[in-house]
């Protein structure tokens, strides 16, 4: 019985998936069903819209902008700059790795040469002396050896 219900179970599943297809049946709608309009029907016309010029549009936006975060109590340490001139743009960001490297990303974009990324790891020694420092040579203890008894 267990065996029968799991096999439905899986033709439903791979049904639903896709991976059985299931013919659609489609049936004509009999021709006294379809609705007729006898009264005349209002029609609206379209009339043409104007857009309102953008005020706000720049054709050769400019601009300059970088932060830095130094938290000290969370270790969180990142930062980045960024100018752009036209559709040129090239920008710097930092942050340090989870494994003690600070990554440096520096990227240029424009329309020719697409998205380009420079990636650089640098070591820090301060986070690798701190790792070397806490940690400590672990004891190993013998493992216990169960006695079972057989009956």
């Amino acid at each position: 019985m267990a065996f029968q219900f799991v096999t439905i179970l899986a033709l439903v599943a791979a049904v639903s998936a896709g991976v059985l297809p299931v013919q659609q049946v489609y049936h004509a709608a009999a021709p006294a069903q379809l609705a007729v309009a006898h009264a005349p029907v209002a029609v609206a016309h379209a009339q043409p819209i104007y857009a309102k010029p953008d005020d706000e549009y720049d054709p050769h936006p400019q601009y300059k902008f970088g932060y830095d975060v130094q938290d000290a109590i969370s270790g969180d340490t990142k930062s980045q700059v960024e100018e752009r001139d036209g559709d040129v743009v090239h920008g710097e960001y930092s942050l340090i790795d989870a494994d003690g490297f600070k990554r440096v990303v520096q990227y240029t974009s424009d329309p020719i040469n697409g998205f380009n990324a420079v990636v650089n790891r640098i070591p820090l020694e301060h986070q690798l002396k701190t790792v070397v420092k806490t940690v400590a040579p672990v004891a190993v203890a013998p493992l216990p050896i169960a006695y079972h008894q057989h009956h």
